[in-house]
């Protein structure tokens, strides 16, 4: 059996994605984007963005660029997906129709920003496997159209381990400047960047129950956006805070320089790497009972965090000591979904 069956035993694996989103409204970026992404493989996501990021007042011509360029040759890896508009917009539905109806098969899923319950998205996922299945993309199973989705007001963050329960959604993303802006003025607006967003209490609440509801079902949280976007020391600062003190997965970039720092900040240390490969061999030649390593007890509970760090390094293209490699074979685990 392979470790990933043993260590789960037939329960389906938290899921992992690029631990760097990268966000990109404009023709000009979007091809830099891709430039980029072809460039560095897929270690990155890129979302397309039609909401926030992208200019108002001609949202047909945008959405059918987006179709354009997921079906052009230049979306070599199949990691970009794109953010619609809200549910409540009237260029919602416009927006599922022609873009999951016209590139369905190429994108790497839907954001779906502001909604405000658990039936909100539920609505966007009837729509859009509606137009996915139109367009020859089945919606059930693995090859579902995968949703993401965004808690950025009150009644998400209420719903938060419901919309992480649904099957298709596989990541939740944390909008800060919704969020705060959704206080008018109860939270201050330094509470959207740091040192703010990390100590502000009904900042650092919603943070840690999304996250929460996130690893209760196994998906991935997603951090805020850094707005600063000419220092990437504080972009750096920002995701290894995310990381190790919140339990993010994940991060949002909003600038080309904001891309390598956070993919760094996410991927773990060499050392961490050889650790987990020295464990996890031991674990294997004693069929995975427990063991005994520099005086301290590993079973099957620290060997799925050992066998996360090794998909996690795969994952951020990390170069993995051939013991390591071995391990994790063709484990479809570890690849990019």
């Amino acid at each position: 059996m392979h470790p990933s069956e043993v260590l789960f035993q037939g329960k389906r694996q938290p899921l992992l994605l690029p631990a760097c989103d990268h966000y990109c409204g404009t023709e000009k970026l979007m091809l830099k984007s891709m430039a980029l992404q072809q460039e560095l493989g897929p270690l990155f996501d890129i979302t397309f963005d039609c909401e926030d990021g992208a200019a108002a007042g001609d949202e047909p011509a945008h959405a059918q660029l987006v179709v354009r360029l997921l079906n052009d040759e230049g979306n070599r890896h199949n990691r970009i997906g794109v953010r619609v508009h809200d549910v409540a917009s009237p260029f919602f539905e416009a927006d599922i129709a022609v873009i999951v109806g016209g590139a369905a098969a190429r994108l790497a899923y839907v954001v779906l920003p502001k909604v405000d319950s658990t039936a909100d998205v539920m609505r966007a996922i009837d729509l859009i496997n509606q137009h996915a299945a139109k367009a020859g993309r089945r919606s059930a199973g693995p090859s579902a159209l995968p949703v993401h989705v965004l808690i950025e007001t009150h009644g998400a963050l209420r719903d938060a381990y419901s919309i992480a329960a649904l099957p298709q959604v596989e990541c939740l993303s944390f909008g800060i400047m919704d969020f705060v802006s959704a206080h008018y003025g109860a939270i201050p607006g330094a509470a959207m960047r740091t040192p703010g967003q990390f100590t502000h209490p009904l900042v650092v609440r919603a943070k840690l129950e999304m996250v929460a509801a996130c690893h209760a079902h196994g998906k991935v949280p997603s951090h805020n956006v850094t707005t600063e976007i000419r220092d990437t020391a504080v972009v750096a600062n920002d995701a290894q805070r995310a990381a190790a003190e919140f339990g993010y997965t994940r991060m949002w970039s909003i600038h080309p320089d904001q891309i390598k720092p956070i993919i760094k900040a996410f991927t773990p240390r060499l050392s961490e790497v050889n650790e987990a490969t020295n464990i996890l061999t031991e674990a294997i030649n004693a069929n995975w009972g427990p063991i005994a390593q520099h005086g301290r007890l590993h079973d099957r509970a620290s060997y799925r965090y050992y066998w996360t760090v090794l998909q996690r390094a795969r994952l951020a293209g990390l170069g993995l000591p051939d013991a390591a490699t071995a391990l994790l074979g063709q484990d479809p685990h570890t690849e990019p979904t």
